[in-house]
């Protein structure tokens, strides 16, 4: 209870003062014609009508204008309004990376800076424009392959202001007498368990004969495509006497790979790898992942290759990719083949 005098906790709160804003954007395509061609001083193009915070606008597009070598744009309010409306405009070009069959969007690179427009009073319409190079259009057009160059016009409207109450502060946190939580060791006791062989109930053998114990409750919980490919009515299994463990036999698959893939069974983890193996090892990992339904397997190892793909590895990458539907995989390849640096590198070193 708060005594007479107005001792005890005072209260508080928070507000803040907060900008009502919609913001929008117009990307205006323009054909390589209209830049190369010769067209009178002055001419006006405009863009068709698009809306941004309740105001209609239009870009007007000059291919050449007062300024000889520059071409000029415009951004207008294009409707009588009954008050001032302020807005923030910024031009810039949206780039596009070609190739022989795709398109790689998209990288803007800046023409203005963000600028303010306001108009001056009702019904009157106003205008902010900018100047740039024709070369510098027609240079950006060539280098990324197009036969046309797209402005992107980026409006933000102001509606004014308006105040909104501020978030709480969380309380402070008490002092807890509970003692920290040791980090969880299942992962190296899993692991463990299958580098030691101890329980093991079953036993995989290559075709080159390379044995590798393991435990069915471990690999049937972990994926019942693993279960069916290794366990079901299509394995090919032997029993060994005297209660001793079965043999499964694996065909087509390398015991690098065929390790790993156990390994990654047990601890959720990719192995270790020597430096110079990474290609060989995760492309031979990626294909049992494929073969034994791991998707999450297959995803880590395609993520391993995507940031070893250069002119040297891009055309068997690519080929993996292809043979086991790794489509991000084979984006990167074809992202690094649409350079035509790196095009010219991986026919040099593979004679494509």
């Amino acid at each position: 209870m708060v005594s007479a005098s107005g001792r005890g906790k005072p209260s508080s709160s928070a507000s803040s003062i907060v900008a009502d804003r919609s913001v929008g954007y117009h990307d205006l395509k323009i054909d390589g014609c209209a830049l190369t061609f010769g067209a009178p001083t002055g001419r006006l193009i405009k863009s068709c009508p698009f809306t941004v915070g309740g105001h209609r606008w239009r870009i007007w597009f000059y291919p050449v204008s007062s300024l000889p070598g520059y071409v000029s744009l415009y951004l207008v309010l294009d409707e009588i309004v009954a008050k001032s409306v302020t807005a923030q405009v910024q031009f810039s070009v949206v780039l596009e990376k070609r190739a022989l069959f795709f398109v790689k969007r998209e990288k803007k690179e800046a023409l203005s800076r963000s600028a303010d427009l306001k108009t001056h009073g009702a019904g009157v319409c106003q205008e902010w424009s900018v100047f740039t190079k024709r070369v510098n259009l027609l240079a950006g057009m060539a280098r990324h392959g197009g036969g046309s160059v797209t402005i992107r016009c980026d409006v933000t409207v102001f509606n004014g202001f308006r105040a909104a109450a501020a978030v709480a502060p969380p309380p402070p946190k008490s002092k807890s007498k509970l003692s920290p939580l040791p980090p969880s060791e299942l992962q190296k006791h899993l692991g463990d368990l299958l580098q030691s062989g101890r329980g093991a109930d079953v036993v995989f053998e290559l075709d080159g004969g390379e044995r590798f114990p393991a435990h069915r409750c471990v690999l049937s919980a972990r994926s019942a495509a693993v279960s069916a490919e290794l366990f079901g009515a299509g394995a090919k299994e032997g029993s060994a006497a005297n209660g001793a463990a079965g043999v499964v036999r694996v065909e087509g698959v390398g015991a690098g790979a065929f390790r790993a893939l156990l390994r990654y069974a047990y601890t959720d983890a990719l192995p270790e790898v020597k430096r110079g193996e990474e290609n060989s090892v995760y492309a031979d990992l990626l294909a049992a992942a494929d073969r034994f339904s791991s998707q999450r397997l297959k995803v880590m190892c395609a993520n391993k290759l995507c940031e070893r793909v250069d002119a040297g590895t891009v055309k068997n990458t690519l080929a993996l990719a292809e043979r086991h539907r790794c489509d991000g995989l084979k984006e990167a390849c074809l992202d690094f083949l649409a350079d035509p640096a790196n095009l010219r590198a991986a026919i040099g070193t593979h004679g494509l």
